[in-house]
């Protein structure tokens, strides 16, 4: 055995040795865990941006359902009012045919006044001697109390009506009140956390390398929120300040395509060292019209090219030769991020530095 002093000397030995073998005979083993560790990198988004980007979409979705149902309520508001007013109108409807029903009523209660039944009319009444004028004012009083009780019945009626509908306004009116307050502060919580997520993300967006203006215009057209109404201008004729600028200068995409990109380019670069190369990105009308008269047969008619909704690039740096160690990373990876190489291009035409943004693809990641 060993005496103490030998076993440090011989540790230390090894250990110095183990510095100086070639780099072919790394066990399997560690080879295998820097491999796994190269591709936890790659499958995690570098910068952040994607989750930034979901985060404010996802934010953004519940500020619009929010905001519908303020609409709806006050909506709902509106349309009980009208309903309100409706029954009220009736209301008042009914009283002016209960006044007309009371007049007769009035009218019979004053000549009886007048000409009394007690004496003249009751007694022969009962004892079967009555006179026709007798026997008329007998049935006159008979339909007044009739009308008069059902001129009381309808009042009884019209007024349990009347409370009714004052106490369904009052508290409706109060119930409405209070959801739109809450509806309206709910709104407005959602709206500044919005606005948050996004400062968030042109911040980090600034930070990997995105220029601004310093008025932050170009800022807006980042904003992934805005990509929609991007999408809302013809092919080629989307106005810069819609547009988001790269970290490669004098290129921009639409919003929700630069912040993929991005991130897509952050992870070539740990991988390469290196960020993408890019020719080519957003093309408005008049470069399409001269790509197409210049290049025939390897540019998408003007007015057709997804490079006109800010939705394609053409690369280079290795990425535009099909087979290469960049080209072949791209095939694995950049459907992670939303990017792909359209099917066309590998035939007809060969355009192999050409990839496509599709927010479909994104979303499902």
């Amino acid at each position: 055995m060993p005496a103490p002093r030998s076993a440090g000397l011989i540790a230390v030995v090894m250990a110095v040795a183990s510095l100086f073998v070639p780099f072919g005979l790394v066990p399997a083993r560690a080879e295998a865990q820097v491999q796994q560790g190269r591709q936890v990198l790659e499958r995690r988004d570098p910068s952040n941006l994607s989750e930034l980007r979901k985060e404010a979409e996802k934010s953004a979705k519940e500020l619009e359902d929010a905001t519908k149902a303020l609409e709806k309520r006050r909506s709902d508001i509106a349309a009980f009012e009208k309903q309100l007013k409706t029954k009220l109108t009736a209301l008042q409807q009914l009283e002016q045919r209960l006044s007309v029903m009371r007049q007769p009523v009035s009218q019979m209660a004053e000549l009886m006044y007048e000409q009394p039944l007690l004496a003249d009319g009751i007694m022969p009444f009962l004892s079967g001697t009555a006179d026709e004028k007798t026997l008329r004012a007998m049935t006159d009083a008979t339909q007044m109390v009739t009308v008069r009780q059902l001129a009381v019945e309808q009042t009884s009626t019209l007024y349990k009506e009347a409370q009714r509908l004052a106490a369904e306004a009052q508290e409706l009116r109060a119930g409405n009140l209070l959801a739109e307050a809450q509806l309206s502060a709910e709104v407005d919580t959602l709206r500044q956390r919005s606005d948050k997520i996004v400062k968030s993300l042109t911040a980090a967006l600034v930070k990997l390398g995105i220029k601004i203006d310093k008025v932050g215009r170009a800022a807006l057209g980042c904003n992934p929120l805005r990509a929609a109404t991007a999408g809302d201008y013809p092919n080629g004729l989307i106005p810069k300040g819609m547009l988001c600028p790269l970290q490669q200068k004098g290129f921009s995409l639409r919003a929700d395509a630069t912040i993929a990109f991005v991130s897509l380019n952050e992870a070539f670069r740990q991988r390469f060292g290196k960020s993408m190369c890019v020719t080519d990105a957003y093309r408005n009308l008049a470069e399409q019209q001269s790509i197409y008269y210049r290049r025939p047969g390897f540019a998408a008619v003007p007015g057709r090219s997804n490079h006109g909704l800010g939705l394609a690039v053409d690369l280079c740096g290795g990425v535009e030769r099909s087979g290469s160690a960049e080209f072949v990373w791209m095939e694995k990876n950049s459907k992670r991020y939303g990017w792909f190489h359209p099917s066309w291009a590998y035939s007809s035409p060969f355009e192999p530095w050409h990839w496509e943004y599709d927010p479909k693809i994104d979303s499902l990641l």
